[in-house]
């Protein structure tokens, strides 16, 4: 390979790094003004807060970062499993973090049906009577961790493209730009994680 081509892909590795950490540093001020948000309401209605909270499943949030903080560590595995030309391994790695990232959405399929059979969901009657601080806890709940889900459905699908990838060649030792970003957007949703859960099911 010539040298002019090495310093292409050279540039080329390092826009596409760029432009990812751009992507998340977007992503990160779209949370962290949700966050934001909830912050005040819950300064504000501090009471109706607590109480809607406790209507949350400690448990399944606790499992639930679990899964995410495995799947963080298995996808970082699978970098540094490509880096050394191991391909089956950084596939089976990955293909660890689709399974935990299944699960996670598994449980939170599991939360919310639990809450939608007491009619505990936007819209409904019984949350329409509900005290306005409750009412807002809800609809942060539901809003931020609906926006979580996606993104965590995204990882997935970026996560299987990079499998095939790896499969026909285009993804290896020399060229892992794809894993290296997908990588960091799974570790963005498991930041995002590491504040929701506590902000959400922990803090009375």
């Amino acid at each position: 390979m010539s040298t002019q081509a090495i310093h292409s892909e050279q540039i080329e590795s390092e826009t596409g790094k760029l432009g990812m950490w751009i992507f998340l540093f977007t992503e990160l001020f779209l949370f962290g003004g949700l966050f934001l948000v909830y912050a005040v309401f819950r300064a504000k209605y501090s009471s109706d807060f607590h109480t809607a909270a406790a209507e949350l499943n400690t448990y399944i949030g606790t499992l639930n970062t679990v899964f995410l903080l495995v799947s963080s560590m298995t996808v970082a595995m699978s970098i540094t499993a490509i880096q050394k030309n191991q391909k089956n391994l950084a596939v089976l790695l990955i293909a660890i973090t689709i399974i935990l990232a299944g699960l996670f959405m598994l449980n939170k399929y599991f939360e919310w049906s639990h809450k939608f059979e007491f009619k505990i969901y936007p819209g409904s009657e019984v949350l329409k009577n509900l005290p306005q601080g409750e009412l807002l806890f809800f609809g942060l709940y539901y809003m931020m961790t609906g926006l979580h889900a996606l993104h965590v459905m995204i990882g997935m699908i970026l996560l299987t493209i990079t499998i095939f990838k790896i499969r026909k060649g285009t993804v290896s030792q020399s060229h892992y730009l794809h894993l290296e970003n997908s990588g960091l957007y799974w570790h963005l949703v498991d930041l995002i994680w590491i504040f929701l859960f506590p902000l959400l099911y922990l803090i009375t």
